[in-house]
């Protein structure tokens, strides 16, 4: 199985397709050095995270590391960005080191397998269970988690906000979904944040988010330095964590509250 998944009671799906660390035995045999420690993980989120069951979220997690493939990147491998980014198979860290070393780089159909083994059941399970909530609710919310090191200066300058929402610049849910999340920004002052800012929203977010026809999305990026240390070894802080929780739970019920229909 390549992910994990928890169904809820309510009209909402957390995605957290970036914290899994299995490898497969070819990616994991040609790892560089720097790779190995998997640096670009959204480490600990399911633990971050781990109040969405309680509140009634289903939640979806990826179990194999992005440098295996990379679940938050259309298929076809088309860049999201116009600056500097990573692909459906990372072939560099993002600070533009090579994930792999020299000649180790699985073949194009070792990459096709794992499209079809990895990345389609994710999405076929995601796009299953926004159906199930559409037909359950009439609407399904669709709030996808992610994380990453405040300092990567190949990806962006200086230091990145806490918070960084992204609604596809306001394509993926409706105003009043923005508004709302912006609203819970602004009402607390430990944090800094930013929408549409460097992080717009993935392929998730933009493929999916499509208000028009139910379905409300948006893509949060964290900070990792707010929760957890960032460079080895990525260890959780829980102090950190328990000051952070209490904002995320009020985006989650910000987003079920002016989602609803």
């Amino acid at each position: 199985m390549s992910f994990d998944f928890i169904p809820g009671r309510l009209p909402l799906l957390i995605s957290i397709p970036h914290a899994g660390t299995q490898l497969t035995p070819e990616v994991e045999a040609g790892l560089s050095d720097a790779a190995r420690p998997l640096p670009d993980t959204d480490w600990h989120l399911p633990q971050l995270y781990d109040f969405a069951q309680d509140i009634g979220a289903s939640v979806l997690t990826g179990r194999y590391s992005r440098f295996v493939i990379d679940l938050n990147r259309p298929p076809d491998d088309r860049p999201l960005y116009t600056t500097a980014t990573t692909g459906l198979w990372p072939e560099t860290l993002f600070d533009g080191t090579p994930v792999f070393r020299p000649g180790m780089t699985p073949d194009r159909a070792t990459r096709q397998r794992y499209l079809q083994t990895l990345w389609q059941p994710y999405h076929q399970q995601l796009q299953q269970e926004l159906a199930r909530l559409k037909a359950q609710y009439g609407y399904a919310l669709l709030f996808d988690a992610h994380s990453i090191a405040s300092r990567v200066p190949r990806l962006f300058s200086g230091v990145l906000p806490d918070l960084n929402l992204g609604t596809s610049d306001g394509a993926s849910c409706s105003a009043a979904v923005s508004d709302a999340l912006e609203q819970v920004c602004n009402a607390q002052q430990r944090y800094s944040w930013v929408l549409n800012g460097r992080f717009k929203g993935g392929y998730i977010t933009r493929a999916y988010g499509q208000p028009a026809q139910g379905v409300e999305a948006v893509q949060l990026e964290l900070a990792q330095h707010n929760y957890m240390d960032e460079s080895l070894t990525f260890a959780w802080h829980p102090a950190r964590a328990s000051q952070l929780q209490p904002v995320l739970q009020q985006l989650i019920g910000a987003l079920l509250a002016a989602g609803k229909r």
